[in-house]
């Protein structure tokens, strides 16, 4: 396999030959601070359609059809404030971790545990979104289709989220960064 650069051409292809060795050439400190930069920018992105959504799913509650619902749709309904709730605790909790930790020279871990509190929340806002889309639309359509196409939107969702940035970390990368 061809050793890539940091813009992910290849020496084979012209793009690196003669050029500097791959990396950024930071300290641990300056690898923490870009990494938690990073990271807090795209918690920014989840943390802010997460509250949005579960700011409409707590109003559902007191609309007048909300008691219409049978007792499998309110299940449904109190799974999925539940998920929502805590993909938003997940994806808020980096932020708090952050706060406590602050000053005491552990960004390395910080960075680690709030990466891993940020996946768990992505996790939880799928599954959020799964069950939302399904209970919006068991009480919109009441077909036999709706399974189907959640789990079809379930699947782009997957693809988006998991399986391509997947393959391209296992396609252009040599080390976890």
């Amino acid at each position: 396999m061809p050793e890539h650069d940091e813009r992910g051409t290849s020496g084979e292809d012209g793009g690196t030959a003669g050029a500097a060795p791959r990396g950024r050439n930071e300290t641990p400190d300056e690898r923490a601070d870009r990494r938690w930069a990073e990271l807090i920018q795209e918690i920014r992105v989840a943390q802010t359609g997460v509250q949005i959504l579960f700011g409409f799913l707590l109003t559902v509650v007191f609309t007048p059809k909300f008691a219409d619902l049978s007792s499998t749709d309110k299940t449904i309904y109190i799974t999925t404030v539940a998920l929502g709730a805590s993909a938003t605790g997940a994806l808020i909790g980096p932020v708090a971790f952050h706060r406590i930790v602050s000053g005491r020279r552990i960004k390395p871990q910080a960075v680690v545990w709030a990466s891993r509190l940020t996946f768990t929340g992505l996790v939880l806002l799928l599954a959020t979104l799964i069950s939302a889309l399904f209970l919006v639309l068991r009480v919109a359509t009441h077909d036999e289709f709706v399974p189907w196409l959640v789990t079809g939107v379930v699947s782009w969702y997957v693809v988006c989220w998991f399986i391509l940035p997947l393959w391209a970390r296992y396609r252009y990368t040599t080390q976890d960064d």
